[in-house]
């Protein structure tokens, strides 16, 4: 609410770079073109003084070795002679004085007739020396730059002197003459300026979109702020694969230990498929890569700079940990329905051991029970024996019961014994979790009998893991990218899209091997076998 006498205060728009640079090149082309005038009109001054001074000299020597002009200096009457002909000469070049004179400096010509016979006003001494010389001296006629020499008889004595020369008044009225065109040379240079700054200040405009220097400072302020703050990954890539742009979560998820800005995508050490999908540069939404150790969801969009492409910009989201807590709830799930399935197959139990019992069959029921209660329970002490770590356990027994349940025989070798070995349980279960469900995916593609072998011991300080199945197996030439993201030999339709996780799960045991700092074989041929070694680690006993 406004206050009674105080009027509401416009704010006043700030001014827009352009029109700033518009205003200082206005500036600064116009003290150019200034000082180039003055500049050029001094040099046209002393120009026409040096022009002054080599007409100056030529009218002198002309006369000075002139016959005419020697024989009347010392003729009876040498005004009579003289004046006549000088006063032509002076006219014909356009002079302002020309006298001859005596040594003594009486003047034998001049153009005010009344100055003949009177002393010449003027330095003579280089004259008399035999020397030609020029100067600048305040005569009767006022300020003119002249020139004197000697006029030598046939003995070689000076028998007199010429002078000539043009009055400064005269220089300044031929220099004012030269002054339009100075000045229009510089009036068009400034014209050619202004109109060149005028359309650089124009297209400035266009690329600031009229945005003041302050703002455009504080917006820059605002990105840097905007860029450092966010915990997305953020890229942006040129229409050259290079880098432009890049924050510090994107270093952070990509492992870049240097500011890769400038450098070329496919220089940065990302994997393959990664490297691939920024190159190419086409719309991503939501796409899964492995790269460096981490599940990176990547999001690629064209960036657009006056209707034309300007590259991509790509944002990175880290969902490693996701995808192990998804790995773990996808193993929970799975013991949930080997769990349902179990439940399943004990109520059919039930139902026929209460049927027989209803039959009057009381010893088939209770050796039907019993054998029944005796096979899941050699299965189950089998793993609980062999395996110490429950959730590897958990596992092992829910994947049995899912693949039983899908028609798929998994057999745990008796060779198999897991003790403690300090290798995290969400890494056992992304690795183990993983190899089985491909075990049984591929188990599946096979011809009866259906079957997986698990096996896992200590040997040494490693664990060693391998599972084999029964199905068409691997050949030579899909060896090398059975661990690469989105490669699968299942059909489109027996899986999710690639964006969603398709040819995930050997990536993720791959990834896991690795940062466990072990190792990964795959053995080609019909039934694939994976053999995973993993280093163990220390574990330190809890003290009560």
């Amino acid at each position: 609410m406004r206050r009674p006498g105080f009027p509401l205060r416009r704010r006043s728009r700030p001014t827009s770079l352009a029109r700033q640079l518009l205003l200082l090149q206005g500036l600064v082309v116009a003290v150019i073109v200034l000082t180039a005038t003055a500049v050029a009109y001094v040099n046209a001054h002393r120009t026409a003084q040096h022009d002054a001074e080599v007409q100056a000299t030529a009218i002198v020597a002309a006369l000075t070795t002139s016959p005419l002009v020697a024989e009347a200096v010392t003729g009876p009457r040498p005004t009579e002679v003289l004046q006549p002909y000088v006063e032509a000469v002076r006219r014909e070049t356009g002079t302002s004085f020309i006298t001859v004179f005596a040594p003594d400096r009486t003047r034998f010509t001049h153009p005010d007739p009344a100055q003949i016979g009177r002393s010449f006003i003027g330095t003579i001494e280089p004259a008399l020396a035999g020397r030609t010389f020029t100067e600048t001296y305040t005569g009767t006629l006022g300020p003119s730059v002249r020139a004197t020499g000697p006029i030598v008889g046939r003995d070689g004595e000076v028998v007199g002197l010429v002078s000539a020369g043009i009055t400064l008044d005269a220089i300044g009225v031929d220099l004012a003459r030269s002054l339009p065109g100075i000045v229009g040379v510089g009036l068009v240079t400034l014209a050619v300026g202004s109109t060149g700054s005028w359309l650089i200040s124009r297209r400035l405009r266009r690329q600031t979109r009229g945005l003041g220097a302050p703002v455009l400072a504080r917006m820059l302020d605002y990105y840097e702020a905007v860029l450092h703050a966010v915990r997305e990954g953020l890229m942006l890539v040129d229409g050259e694969q290079r880098v432009q742009l890049v924050n510090d979560e994107a270093r952070r998820l990509l492992s870049l230990d240097v500011d890769p800005t400038g450098r070329h995508v496919g220089e940065l050490g990302l994997s393959a498929d990664l490297a691939e999908t920024l190159c190419r540069q086409r719309q991503t939404v939501d796409e899964v890569h492995v790269s460096g150790g981490r599940v990176l969801v990547v999001n690629q969009v064209h960036a657009h700079a006056e209707g034309s492409s300007a590259g991509v910009v790509v944002t990175l989201r880290d969902h490693t940990e996701l995808q192990a807590l998804t790995g773990e709830l996808d193993s929970v799930r799975a013991f949930a329905e080997s769990l349902r399935a179990q439940a399943h197959e004990a109520g059919n139990r039930l139902h026929t051991t209460v049927s027989l019992i209803e039959l009057g069959r009381g010893q088939d029921a209770v050796e039907f029970a019993t054998a029944e209660l005796a096979s899941a329970q050699r299965l189950t002490d089998r793993v609980v024996d062999a395996v110490e770590e429950p959730v590897l356990a958990a596992l092992l027994l829910g994947k049995s019961a899912t693949a039983h349940e899908r028609g798929v025989r998994l057999e745990i070798d008796p060779g198999t014994a897991v003790s403690a070995t300090g290798i995290p349980s969400g890494e056992l279960v992304t690795i183990v979790g993983n190899l089985l469900d491909n075990a049984i995916d591929a188990a599946l593609a096979g011809a009866p009998p259906r079957e997986v072998q698990f096996a896992a011991w200590v040997d040494g300080d490693r664990l060693e893991i391998r599972v084999e199945d029964s199905g068409p197996g691997l050949t030579e030439q899909q060896v090398p990218r059975v661990f690469d993201r989105g490669w699968t030999t299942k059909d489109a339709g027996e899986v999710p899209s690639a964006g969603a996780g398709r040819g995930l799960g050997l990536a993720l045991v791959a990834q896991a091997v690795r940062r466990n700092g072990g190792s990964v074989a795959v053995r080609p041929g019909p039934g694939a076998q994976f053999a995973v070694s993993l280093p163990v680690r220390t574990v330190v006993a809890a003290v009560p």
